[in-house]
C-alpha cells in the first residue's frame, strides 16, 4: 500500500469527495504528521513547533464543527505501532463527527476556516483524511 501524504487534497479529489452522494453522519479519521518547526508563510511565530500552530489550529476548528452539529470525538498523540509497517508513525489521530457531507462543505468552505486554515498549513507535514461511516459491522 502506498500512501501519499498531502495537506491540501487536489481539486479533483475535492470535486469527487463533495460531489457524492449525502448519506447522513460520518465520522472523519485525521491522521496528522507535523513539521518540526511551524512554517507560516508570513515568517511569524518562528518559534513555535508544528503541532503548536495546529492546536491553534484545533481549538477553533472544534467550535467549527461543534457549530454545525457535530462533535470531536477523540483527539490524541501517537505513542506506538503494534501491528504493520510504516516508514515513519503519525504524530496524532483526531475522530471528528459530522453531521452530514453538507455540514461539511460548509465548514470546509466558510469564511471562519479561512480565518484560521493558515496554522494548519503552518503545523502540517501531512495528513490524510479518511471518511468512514458507522454500521460496518465488526
Amino acid at each position: 500500500m502506498d500512501v501519499v501524504n498531502q495537506v491540501i487534497p487536489t481539486p479533483e479529489r475535492a470535486m469527487a469527495f463533495f460531489g457524492g452522494v449525502e448519506d447522513g453522519p460520518f465520522v472523519m479519521v485525521n491522521l496528522l504528521k507535523f513539521k518540526p518547526k511551524a512554517e507560516y508563510a508570513d515568517g511569524s511565530d518562528a518559534d513555535l513547533s508544528g503541532a503548536e500552530a495546529y492546536a491553534r489550529y484545533s481549538e477553533e476548528v472544534r467550535k467549527l464543527v461543534e457549530f454545525l452539529g457535530g462533535r470531536v470525538r477523540y483527539s490524541g498523540t501517537v505513542s506506538g505501532l503494534l501491528l504493520g509497517e510504516v516508514e515513519e508513525l503519525w504524530d496524532a489521530v483526531a475522530l471528528a463527527e459530522y453531521p452530514s457531507l453538507a455540514a461539511f462543505r460548509a465548514m470546509a468552505t466558510s469564511p471562519e476556516m479561512r480565518a484560521i486554515e493558515h496554522h494548519r498549513k503552518a503545523a502540517l507535514a501531512g495528513q490524510l483524511n479518511i471518511r468512514t461511516k458507522p454500521g460496518a459491522g465488526f
